[in-house]
């Protein structure tokens, strides 16, 4: 991850970067740029993607996107590319047809050597300060979730073996991580 301040940096800013495999965000001001994801990053996220697709978007809940994919915090010039996020059916209007505009209601994050640390402060606070209701903080080298409920205002809790999903405050499903951590495909 390398972070550039030169100037102050708006998300605006990020979509005039090349497109070079590298993902820009946004955040205070500062660029950050992250080279594009490892094999075992992509396949963690494939499969929390295709389980929340199965959870969330096909019982008709709202829609699950895979990066890259924009999200724009208007009031704040702030823009990320999360790995997955989830915005429900109530609030579909925020999707727009070149990014996400307004605060997701779950975004997920695997994070990897070179973005642990601004996914676990930097982002966190980001995402809590604009009303993302739930984060998930993806380790797979402890192979375990973080799940801040921001919504709940509750501590954050670590999952090892089943992950719960929720939707509207509602537990909808699990999450076999034994599965998502696994080195088959």
């Amino acid at each position: 991850m390398e972070r550039m301040s030169a100037t102050r940096i708006t998300w605006r800013d990020t979509l005039l970067m090349p497109e070079d495999g590298n993902r820009y965000e946004a955040i205070a001001g500062a660029l950050y740029v992250t080279p594009a994801p490892t094999v075992r990053h992509q396949r963690v996220s494939k499969k929390l993607f295709t389980a929340l697709v199965r959870l969330l978007e096909e019982a008709g809940y709202g829609e699950v996107l895979y990066a890259p994919v924009g999200v724009e915090f208007p009031d704040s010039a702030e823009g990320v590319q999360p790995d997955i996020v989830y915005v429900s059916r109530e609030r579909s209007d925020i999707i727009g047809e070149d990014w996400i505009r307004g605060a997701p209601d779950l975004v997920v994050e695997v994070v990897s050597p070179s973005t642990a640390e601004r996914d676990r402060t930097i982002k966190r606070k980001l995402y809590e300060r604009h009303g993302v209701k739930q984060y998930w903080i993806v380790d797979p080298d402890t192979k375990t979730v973080e799940v801040c409920n921001f919504a709940a205002r509750t501590e954050p809790a670590i999952f090892a073996e089943r992950l719960t999903v929720l939707a509207a405050g509602t537990t909808i499903g699990e999450i076999d991580l034994s599965k998502v951590f696994s080195r088959q495909t």
